[in-house]
Formats: C-alpha cells, sequence, structure tokens
C-alpha cells in the first residue's frame, strides 16, 4: 500500500497531500533559490527557508504524486521578477512557503519545512554549489558536484518517462511580492 502524508500550512487552513516517496531531497545553493528564500523569509511571521550551510532544502516530488483536496485558492506566486521563469508559491492565510516551480517542470521542490522536523526526510544531496558566495566553506556531510548533479537529472528524466513525458498544471491565480 502506498503511503499519502498530508501536510498544512501553518494556520491549518490549506492541505497538501504528497503519495509515496519523493523523488529526491536536495538542498539548493542556486542564486536564485537562496535569493528567493531571503526574500520570502521576510514576509511575516518570517520562516526560516535555508537551513545552517545556507541553501535551502526541497524534497521533490512528481507532480502527478501531489494533490491540493482544498484546492489552490490559498496559493499565491512569487517570481523574482516579472520574466522569471520559475516560481515559489506560498500560502495567502499566513505565508507558508510550499513549493517551487520550474517552468515545464513535471515535478515540484516543496519546501522542506511543510514537514515537522521529526517527520521530515532527510537531505540526500546538494546542488548549485559553485553558485555559494565567495567565502562559504560546506562540509561535505551531503553529496555534491559533478556526477551526483547527473544523477539527480538522470532521477528527474526516469519519472518523466514513468509519467508519459505529461506535465501537470498547477492553477495559483493570485501573486505576491516580496
Amino acid at each position: 500500500m502506498v503511503q499519502t502524508t498530508t501536510l498544512a500550512c501553518q494556520c491549518g487552513q490549506f492541505h497538501i497531500e504528497v503519495t509515496g516517496a519523493p523523488l529526491i531531497t536536495a538542498e539548493c545553493h542556486c542564486t536564485s533559490c537562496r535569493t528567493a528564500a531571503q526574500r520570502l523569509s521576510a514576509l511575516p511571521p518570517a520562516f526560516p527557508l535555508t537551513d545552517a550551510s545556507g541553501g535551502v532544502p526541497y524534497i521533490l516530488y512528481r507532480k502527478d504524486r501531489v494533490r491540493f483536496p482544498d484546492g489552490t485558492a490559498n496559493l499565491a506566486e512569487f517570481r523574482l521578477n516579472d520574466s522569471a521563469p520559475t516560481r515559489r508559491v506560498v500560502t495567502i492565510c499566513c505565508n507558508t512557503p510550499v513549493f517551487t516551480e520550474f517552468q515545464g517542470g513535471h515535478w515540484l521542490s516543496l519546501f522542506a519545512g511543510l514537514w515537522p522536523e521529526a517527520q521530515r526526510p532527510q537531505m540526500e544531496i546538494r546542488t548549485q554549489t559553485g553558485d555559494v558566495p565567495e567565502g562559504t566553506t560546506l562540509d561535505d556531510s551531503l553529496p555534491s558536484g559533478g556526477m551526483v548533479t547527473a544523477g539527480f537529472y538522470a532521477k528527474l528524466l526516469a519519472a518523466w518517462i514513468a509519467m508519459g513525458f505529461r506535465v501537470p498544471k498547477v492553477e495559483v491565480r493570485d501573486r505576491v511580492n516580496a
């Protein structure tokens, strides 16, 4: 039997369900994710989105394994600029960060903070470590680098093949500025 996990925003007005195991868990260090995390973290009540290393921890799921039982009416998108292909999505009820979505992507990168700490899947890899700010030293507690990145993309491709090359849409009507 495949397990379904129900997650909620901080105030409990919004729910999201994920089915099965994640594709992978990844701590992203790209400039885009770190910049968006900094700006979204400033929204009241100010949820921290980066971990101790400065990366943004995500839990990635195929879109066909994510469901919004309460609908998407409580969601708003944030983009770093009007032409940015990547959007971050937060709740409008309490500004809880929910996911990052890449234009044309068949997966959602769910913010790890949605999971209660005791139930949060452990991070498996670090991505985009070439973007870390100068002077930042990452420990070697998580694998990173070229081969890790290649394996990451291979998992994403395998998931897309399993989905029949579909890219489900997630409707989000509102926008938030941060």
